[in-house]
Order: structure tokens, then C-alpha cells, then sequence
């Protein structure tokens, strides 16, 4: 059916992103309208610090001998005028806190966002990593965990780890966890998120007199029309390297996934070649041969071509990141004035004409300690990650100490200005590097509420979110996950992701003449690369454990 009116009145792409996307902080209890920030930072503190759910620790112990604890954190290159990454208001405020309560001198380490794994892997080799890092690639985790390269924190989690295990419960599902001890502390997400979602133009649609539609063959039906009458690019598409976003849930609608052990073996990474994804590879290279799909997008590296094409209005569909097409869609509501525009929608119906949308997982960065961190440090960094974990705690860290409520109760997000005044970094999350879990960020109505209240601009209505949450629910899915990794995998498996990337992108482009051979040339050289021997290897572990 069509999806009518729901872009009728506006909100702030800026706030509404922060809080879907992925922070979606807030404090454990809080329901009064623009209110100031819950107590002082002391009393929940201080019950942040309480002893894990056995007791085996005694209150005093907490507090004890000074230790100086130096923590990684990522810079941005957004840091408020006269302040820098480690040296601002809301470090201090944590600085002034953790002292307070554990006797800790903490300091920061910044480390570049956008190469941090790459300057983790030096500090690590060179022996100068802070004693807390962390990472969201599970291959550096293991391969640290695997070498002796991170402290043990078993016994340090069991005795300092109550909040964590309490309020991050949902992230700490053995992922980090190899031979039954635990190398890591997962940050716990906020908000449950899919990993990708399409949009398309409802207006266009609507122009077009046409449906929305639900399956890949309606899909294929509007692309075409949207191609006849002129209006743009149909699909338009990226040649981002590092990601699956723009053809996995198509490509992934044409795979059978009858158990868990299929699912494993067949993750995102390997989806484009699981029995059945070449239709959907040959469904793709036949739309582009025929015109509905970016022509150059392998070119188009950096996604600026397919963003701006979502901005100026140039295109009718994208299969992007969950919330990416909101600032683009911001920006061409308030060029045309007209709404609805881009709308989320579901047409990759599988075989049986259910859906399968591939979410995050609940956990998100491996916080990790190195070996060559002192146990005394050790112990200061769990308590320190400890209190951090309490939603308390967490939401001053993630909104400012001074953070307000709206009348639903959910935290606002300090304006920029408002950030730059008082010192604070321009991207608080990262600090607060354990946990994103309040109370409001899974109850979607009062999520679209907030979205549309907290507006800037007019492009989206509380009614466009609430069918954004609708749409992304359709077929929730993740794909199994354990902390081991096979030695192919290892060896073998960040080179083999690039090359898959390029593989599929090598066969849409393809003559249409040559796509068998393109496929058979490519699949050839994934193996000859390692491809078998991991998948081989995933299987071999699956069945070990089951």
C-alpha cells in the first residue's frame, strides 16, 4: 500500500540522528520535563562503584592507594576552542570524579579517529598503549587476545564488574571470552539499530501513480518507471571499499538461511557468495546494464556522488547506512518544500516472503587492557569502567553534567554552541566509552516523539519515525557470532572482505555478456586468496561446538 503523509511537519536531522543512531543515552529513571541532571554526580557514583553481585568485595576497598591511569580516547578534531581532546571540561568533570571515589589520577591518550586501530596496533607493538584501549574490530581483539597481548579480567571482572555485568548484560555474551577467560568488557549499544536500510521516493512514487512496493520484482518495476519517465537515477549507488551496505540486504534476500550453522558460516562478509547470491548479483548486473544503477559508482569511493545525489533530489532509491540518508533528506525537503520524500521501505522479500534484516549486534566496542598494564592499574581501570557503566553515571558523560529532559524524559543533546562555551568536546560519546542503554532508547514511540520534538528544521514527522522504526523491525536478524576466529580467518580474512567488495562491484558492472565468466573469474581468485579454507574453517568450528 502507500505510505501517504508522512512527512508533514519537521525535526532536527542533528539531534534525531545522535539519537538513533546510535547514542541514545539517557539517565535509569528519569520522567520530568526539562529538568536538570539527575542528583550529584557523588551519590550515583557511588553506587555505580558498589561491589559485583556476590560481594566480593568490601566497599573500602575501592577506594585505595593512589594509581595513575592513562585511557585512550578518540579525537575528532572537534575539540571546543582553548580546550583540546584530553584536556576539556568533560574530562576534567571525570577527572574530579573517578579521583573522588577511587583514589585514580586519570589522563587521556588521543588517539586520530579515523586511523585509531592502525595507531593502537603501533602504541601495542611499541609497548606505550594506555591502559585501556578499545576497538569495534573483533579480528585486532582476537589476534591481541590469541598472543598474550591483554591482561586476563576474569578475576578483576568478577570482583570490580557488577555494573557491567548488570547494565551491560546484553554485550558481554562471550564475545570476548576465549578458553573460558575474559579478555575484554563490551560497550553495550543503545538504541537496537539495523545495520542497513533502503529509501525510496514517495513522491516519485506517487508521481508515478505506482505502489510501494514490498518485493524485488516491484522494486524492479519502479526503478524502471523512475528510468522511463526521467526523473533521475533510479538506484544510486557507492563504491565505498570497506562496506556491504549497498548491496547486502539485496543480495542477502536471495540466500537460505535454514540454520544457525549456515548463518555463521555465511555472515556479511561472505553473504555475496553463498549458495543463491549469484541471482541476486546477475538481477543487480542486468538493472545496470540497464541503466537504473549509478553507472560510475565504483568510482565513486568516498559516497560524496551518491550523497549528493540523495540531497540535490537526482535519485529514486539507496540502500545506505541506517540514518544516512537523513541529512540528505533534510536538506532536499527543504529545497523542494514538499513532503514526503525519501521514505524507508522493505521490498528483498525472501524465498518464502518473509523478510531478513541484518541488525548490530547488542555489543560494540572491545574495551580492552593491555599485558603490559600493572595489575594495580588493572584493578584501577575495571573500577574506573565500572562506574562508567552505571546509566547514571553514563548519561552526564553522554549529555553533559548540566544535561536536560524533555517532557518524555529523554536527554537533550547539547547544541554546538552550547558545547563550545562550556568546554565540552563536540562528540561526548567518546568518553563514554561502556554503555548506551537507557531507559527510553528501545521504546520506539517515545524515540519518534523525541525525534519530531527536537527539531530544527522541518523535514520529517513523528509519523515518518515511527514508520522508520516499523520498517527496520521487518525480519529482525543477526547473524551468529562467537569470539574464536579460525586461523584462515585470521590469516586471511581482512583481505578477503576487500576483495569481495570488489568482486560484487566487478560483477554488477559487468557486460552483461561477460557476467558468468566476470563471476567465475572472481569467485576463482576468492579461493585461491583463502576463501574456501575460511569458510571451511567456520564450519569445522561450528560443528566443535555444537
Amino acid at each position: 500500500m502507500k505510505r501517504k503523509g508522512l512527512l508533514k511537519q519537521a525535526v532536527a536531522i542533528l539531534l534525531a540522528t545522535v539519537m538513533v543512531a546510535a547514542t541514545g543515552c539517557g539517565n535509569s529513571g528519569s520522567s520530568s520535563s526539562s529538568s536538570s541532571a539527575p542528583a550529584d554526580s557523588s551519590s550515583s557514583s557511588s553506587e555505580s562503584a558498589a561491589p559485583a553481585a556476590d560481594g566480593a568485595e568490601a566497599a573500602a576497598d575501592l577506594k585505595g592507594d593512589e594509581v595513575d591511569l592513562r585511557v585512550m580516547v578518540w579525537d575528532r578534531g572537534n575539540a571546543a576552542p582553548g580546550t583540546t581532546t584530553e584536556e576539556n571540561t568533560m574530562t576534567k568533570w571525570i577527572q574530579d570524579q573517578v579521583k573522588e571515589l577511587f583514589n585514580i589520577n586519570v589522563s587521556y591518550v588521543s588517539v586520530p579517529r579515523s586511523e585509531s586501530d592502525d595507531k593502537v596496533n603501533i602504541m601495542m607493538s611499541g609497548g606505550s598503549a594506555p591502559d585501556i584501549i578499545f576497538t569495534y574490530d573483533q579480528s585486532l581483539f582476537y589476534n591481541y587476545a590469541s598472543s598474550g597481548a591483554l591482561k586476563d579480567l576474569t578475576d578483576i571482572y568478577a570482583q570490580y564488574g557488577g555494573n557491567i555485568a548488570n547494565y551491560c548484560a546484553e554485550a558481554q555474551e562471550g564475545i570476548a571470552d576465549l578458553d573460558g577467560k575474559k579478555y575484554a568488557v563490551m560497550k553495550q549499544r543503545g538504541t537496537e539499530n539495523s545495520r542497513h536500510t533502503a529509501y525510496i521516493r514517495q513522491d516519485w512514487l506517487d508521481q508515478l501513480n505506482m505502489e510501494m512496493p514490498t518485493t524485488k520484482e516491484e522494486l524492479g518495476e519502479y526503478l524502471y518507471a523512475v528510468k522511463d519517465a526521467g526523473l533521475g537515477i533510479p538506484w544510486a549507488m557507492s563504491g565505498r571499499g570497506d562496506t556491504e551496505k549497498g548491496y547486502l540486504n539485496f543480495v542477502g534476500s536471495y540466500v537460505d538461511l535454514p540454520d544457525e550453522r549456515t548463518a555463521y558460516i555465511y555472515n556479511e562478509a561472505y553473504m555475496a557468495i553463498a549458495p543463491g547470491s549469484k541471482d541476486g548479483l546477475k538481477q543487480l548486473n542486468e538493472w545496470y546494464n540497464d541503466g537504473l544503477i549509478t553507472q560510475d559508482f565504483p568510482t565513486d569511493t568516498d559516497e560524496s556522488i551518491m550523497l549528493a545525489d540523495i540531497a540535490n533530489g537526482n535519485t529514486g532509491f539507496v540502500l545506505v547506512d541506517t540514518t544516512q540518508a537523513w541529512a540528505g533528506t533534510e536538506v532536499l525537503n527543504g529545497t523542494l518544500g514538499i513532503q514526503p520524500t525519501f521514505v524507508p521501505c522493505m521490498p528483498f522479500e525472501l524465498a518464502d516472503g518473509s523478510y531478513r534484516t541484518p541488525y548490530e549486534y547488542r555489543y560494540a566496542m572491545f574495551v580492552m587492557i593491555p599485558e603490559t598494564t600493572s595489575d594495580e592499574k588493572a584493578v584501577a581501570a575495571m573500577k574506573y569502567l565500572n562506574w562508567m557503566a552505571d546509566p547514571a553515571v553514563a548519561v552526564q558523560i553522554r549529555y553533559s553534567p548540566e544535561l536536560t529532559y524533555n517532557e518524555l524524559g529523554v536527554a537533550v543533546e547539547p547544541k554546538e554552541d552550547e558545547k563550545n562555551e562550556k568546554g565540552y568536546p563536540g562528540t561526548l560519546d567518546d568518553l563514554c566509552i561502556m554503555n548506551l542503554n537507557f531507559d527510553w532508547v528501545n521504546d520506539f514511540d517515545t524515540m519518534a516523539k523525541a525525534n519530531a520534538m527536537e527539531q530544527t528544521t522541518d523535514w520529517a514527522t513523528e509519523e515518518w519515525y515511527k514508520n522508520y522504526y516499523d520498517v527496520c523491525a521487518l525480519g529482525k536478524f543477526r547473524f551468529p557470532s562467537y569470539a574464536f576466529i579460525p586461523e584462515a580467518e585470521a590469516t586471511y580474512g581482512i583481505d578477503i572482505k576487500t576483495r569481495m567488495i570488489q568482486f560484487v562491484y566487478t560483477c554488477i558492472c559487468a557486460p552483461a555478456d561477460q557476467f558468468e565468466a566476470t563471476y567465475e573469474k572472481g569467485y576463482n581468485e576468492l579461493v585461491n586468496a583463502g576463501l574456501q579454507d575460511i569458510l571451511d574453517g567456520r564450519a569445522e568450528y561450528y560443528d566443535s561446538i555444537h
